[in-house]
Order: structure tokens, then C-alpha cells, then sequence
């Protein structure tokens, strides 16, 4: 008689996955911090000198651009690394009571 084998739940695709959002997405976030908020504040002052002019919007998009890429690369680790509940370890749904009818009270 053969003892019963779990198959284990392989983890190279969310790895590969992981790794992916971060360097696609986290890095790339991560650097459009810096010249984003030096176009928004060098826009928002007026007299600093940067050596570069963006207009102040420029900045902004580039804000708001970061904190979407950094989120991504945030969220899609934990969805794709997250334990998945089995469906036998899930309650029961519709819990019928028996068909049987009920015996007499004596």
C-alpha cells in the first residue's frame, strides 16, 4: 500500500514574477522620485538653479508616475507570493440539515 504524496505548490513563477515587478517596475519608480521632485520644487520656488528647467507639472507627473510604479511593485509580490486556501480547507457552504424526519418525543 503506497503512502499517500502532497505535491508541493512550486514557487519559480512567483519568484520570476516578484523579481520582475521590482526591477520593472520598483526600479524605475524609484528613479523618477529624484527628478520629479527636483522639477517640483525647482518649478514651485522659481530661483533655483538646477541646470535643467521642467515646468513645475512636469515634476508632478513624474511624482505621481513613481508612487503608481512603487505600488505596483508593492501589491504583486503579496498577491503572487500569498498562501492559497485549499477548497478542503474551506467551511462548507450550504450545510443541509438531515432528510430524515425527527423520531417522536416520549
Amino acid at each position: 500500500m503506497e503512502m499517500p504524496v502532497e505535491k508541493k505548490e512550486s514557487k519559480t513563477g512567483p519568484i520570476i514574477g516578484t523579481v520582475a515587478a521590482i526591477v520593472l517596475c520598483g526600479l524605475p519608480g524609484l528613479c523618477l522620485l529624484c527628478p520629479g521632485g527636483v522639477a517640483a520644487i525647482s518649478g514651485a520656488f522659481n530661483y533655483s538653479n538646477v541646470g535643467f528647467d521642467l515646468p513645475t507639472w512636469t515634476g508632478y507627473v513624474f511624482l505621481c508616475l513613481s508612487v503608481v510604479f512603487i505600488a505596483i511593485a508593492v501589491v504583486v509580490p503579496i498577491l503572487l507570493l500569498r498562501k492559497k486556501k485549499l477548497a478542503a480547507d474551506l467551511p462548507p457552504e450550504d450545510v443541509l440539515p438531515p432528510q430524515d424526519p425527527l423520531p417522536p418525543a416520549s
